[in-house]
């Protein structure tokens, strides 16, 4: 889907890691909700609450859970699932832009 409809945006950015990634809020009127946004080259850990969903728009990465040893890598127009409570950590190595769906 390269569009949404009849979505609420947050104006005011996530902004993490000095703003080297930083995104937009996104509500549905089911009440869901994804974020909109942009990973500059780096490395990042972030930890999730529920389970999150990340589809990469454009660049490439690397990502692994904080316990594991195997990175996996992704680029554009494929996706990956974290657990929910679980820490995971990404090496961005192009600017890349994603879209993380959170379940609810």
């Amino acid at each position: 889907m390269s569009e949404f409809k009849n979505v609420t945006v947050v104006k005011k950015a996530n902004i993490f890691f000095d703003g080297q990634v930083t995104s937009r809020s996104v509500f549905f009127a089911d009440g869901s909700k994804k974020t909109l946004g942009v990973m500059q080259p780096g490395e990042y850990e972030f930890s999730t609450a529920n389970l999150e969903s990340m589809e990469i728009l454009s660049g490439e990465l690397k990502w692994k859970l904080k316990d594991e040893k195997e990175w996996k890598q992704v680029v554009a127009g494929e996706s990956f699932s974290i657990p929910a409570n679980n820490t995971f950590i990404m090496k961005v190595k192009l600017v890349t832009d994603y879209c993380c769906t959170f379940a609810k």
